[in-house]
């Protein structure tokens, strides 16, 4: 049997619907204080432990970033108003996002934050910064995703008694390979169908890699002298064969589907965005390639975890009058392929629209990277479509879901 409500709607909006363009034209409409992305890029990525930037901590990667991209968009860092970093397990985030930025030339009195809503600290640090320019605060801002989960695995929450004897709170602490098996029995999401999502994402990756694709949203990161530019998560030549010989990593928990093939990789990385006003990105000659144009944040029950983005994107659709026939491309984080599977089933999306170069299954999911990575992949595909909209959603650990909307301004690559 089912559980009666996995998730609950509400009528709460993230802002004010009079501040928010509702419908495809008043969402493509061009206006002076649109929040806009000037610049959006990633770096490589890393497997963890294995991989080539097991070493790198959190501190080291964003100053190569942050130099990087000062170099690349020759913005003076003196122009920063603020500057939001999502991440999630690093210790004294804050400390060293700061001293990072610091060293790259970021002067003293700009201001930054960090920010942890897991998953989906990436998009909560756009968010933030998009936020603060809506309501004039700042005009331009810097928003970073940032994860060593070599140097800072995730660590085992801990709740007093009182609190872990609630079913709930006792849920939203448990590892996430739980929840993949919780969601797989529950929603009845087979071995076998598991295993045809994760192909699809392990094809998809491989063909984009060989053809070059990741390298328009990648910038080069000098570190300890040598270039970094070239993802080393993907594996090439899976298939249907070797992802069915695979032996469940979670056999102690429920019908233990769950496979290192078909479960995001486990990475590092990080992704940058650059926000302003149009009016000020006009009148300084910054390219243009996107729009921020909403975000929203849900709850579902922390034991079917993964289903989130079941709720999060009709919730942000409806804030801004949108429907699913007006995304040209969705990123949906690929948590685990229990989750993803019954997902895209759920929301009727059809599947050539969601993750066309392969999603997190494939090539990894650094947690506070993902939702800056999926706006920078997100855009980048746009331009290469000459498409418009993009939607952006990801399930949340302890029990949440988010997605954002997006539109693309940049001229076909």
């Amino acid at each position: 049997m089912l559980p009666r409500t996995a998730f609950r709607t509400s009528t709460r909006l993230v802002r004010s619907v009079s501040t928010i363009p509702r419908g495809l034209p008043a969402i493509l409409e061009k206006k002076p204080d649109d929040v806009v992305i000037t610049f959006a890029k990633r770096t490589a990525m890393g497997r963890a432990k294995k991989g080539q930037l097991k070493d790198v901590p959190v501190d080291e990667l964003m100053h190569a970033l942050f130099r990087a991209t000062f170099e690349k968009t020759k913005l003076d860092p003196s122009k920063i108003e603020d500057i939001c970093v999502g991440t999630c397990h690093p210790p004294s985030p804050l400390y060293v996002s700061r001293a990072a930025a610091l060293a790259a030339g970021v002067p003293a009195d700009v201001p930054i934050s960090t920010v942890n809503r897991l998953c989906s600290s990436g998009l909560q640090a756009i968010r933030s910064i998009a936020n603060a320019i809506e309501t004039g605060e700042i005009s331009l801002g810097v928003a970073v995703g940032v994860e060593s989960m070599s140097m800072n695995p995730r660590p085992t929450p801990e709740v007093v008694k009182i609190v872990g004897e609630n079913p709930q709170a006792h849920d939203c602490t448990q590892p996430m390979g739980w929840t993949s098996e919780m969601v797989a029995q529950t929603y009845k999401v087979s071995r076998k169908t598991q295993d045809e999502y994760a192909l699809i994402s392990h094809t998809r990756a491989e063909k984009a890699a060989k053809a070059g694709v990741f390298s328009q949203e990648i910038i080069p990161i000098d570190l300890r002298g040598q270039m970094v530019s070239v993802d080393d998560t993907i594996r090439p030549g899976v298939t249907a064969e070797s992802l069915q010989k695979l032996k469940p990593v979670f056999p102690e928990w429920g019908e233990a589907h769950t496979t290192a093939g078909n479960a995001s990789g486990v990475g590092d990385g990080a992704a940058i965005c650059i926000l302003t006003t149009r009016e000020r990105a006009e009148q300084q000659s910054m390219e243009i390639l996107g729009k921020y144009v909403a975000s929203t944040f849900v709850g579902v029950e922390p034991r079917y975890m993964g289903i989130s983005p079941v709720a999060a994107i009709p919730r942000v659709l409806d804030l801004t009058g949108l429907s699913k026939e007006d995304i040209d491309v969705f990123e949906i984080n690929e948590a685990f392929a229990s989750q993803f599977a019954y997902c895209v089933e759920q929301l009727k999306i059809p599947i050539e629209k969601i993750n066309p170069n392969g999603g997190a299954i494939s090539l990894t999911h650094p947690l506070g990277m993902t939702g800056t990575r999926q706006v920078v992949t997100g855009l980048a595909e746009l331009r290469r479509r000459d498409a418009r909209v993009l939607c952006t959603s990801m399930c949340i650990g302890s029990g949440m879901g988010g997605a954002g909307i997006f539109v693309n301004e940049a001229r076909p690559l």
